[in-house]
């Protein structure tokens, strides 16, 4: 009885054993690389607010413009706008081509705190869309510079070829917070999420890369 009882002891114990041996290992995050076109999708940590916005924005004043980065630690202008609107929990592409192409479109007088700005080249017959910033009112804007390598301020007045950048302004949020203008008249594009266990996004401490934009 006493050896059967071993034996049903033992056994327990290899299988024990046999099933912690076959659970995969957790993967580690590749190490930084620049530039790294991995999305990682912010955490939801507040509504859909007009001085949410403000709060999100002004925690990130001075943080310093990466290519490719949406933070928390480093932001280019699509990565800037992509973070703010998804850490209210709205949805919208990453990149700013595919932004201009959701929400509704406003004319440039008509643009309020939270707005989307959406530039390209100064050429009208140019449709191309290459920066993107957040509308503060009183003609000013906050982007993720590449100039200034930072999250940061521009007027227009003082500024004026933005003005002549423009292509277009869009609203993902009616002024009476009321409606979610989540919508697109044409396809955009599938993102590939991934997460802090698989990618390391720029972190404070780590070199800045020499080039603002890549080749």
């Amino acid at each position: 009885m006493k050896n059967s009882l071993s034996l049903i002891i033992l056994f327990s114990m290899l299988m024990l054993l046999n099933a912690c041996s076959d659970k995969k290992p957790k993967p580690m995050p590749k190490p930084y690389h620049y530039p790294n076109y991995d999305i990682i999708k912010p955490k939801k940590v507040c509504k859909p607010k007009h001085h949410n916005i403000q709060k999100l924005l002004s925690s990130h004043f001075g943080k310093p413009y990466v290519w490719a980065e949406e933070g928390p630690d480093a932001f280019d202008c699509s990565g800037l706008t992509y973070n703010l609107y998804g850490s209210m929990g709205m949805d919208i592409p990453r990149v700013a081509r595919e932004q201009a192409k959701m929400g509704k479109k406003i004319p440039f007088k008509q643009l309020y705190y939270g707005d989307l700005i959406f530039f390209g080249s100064p050429n009208k017959k140019s449709t191309r869309i290459t920066h993107v910033g957040i509308y503060l009112g009183g003609g000013w804007f906050a982007h993720a510079n590449s100039k200034d390598r930072k999250v940061t301020t521009s007027h227009f007045e003082k500024e004026p070829l933005y003005a002549r950048r423009i292509k277009v302004c869009r609203r993902y949020m009616s002024r009476d917070e009321r409606t979610k203008y989540m919508y697109c008249n044409t396809p955009i594009k599938k993102m590939d999420i991934s997460s802090l266990a698989y990618t390391t996004p720029w972190k404070t401490g780590m070199h800045l890369p020499k080039k603002a934009v890549p080749h």
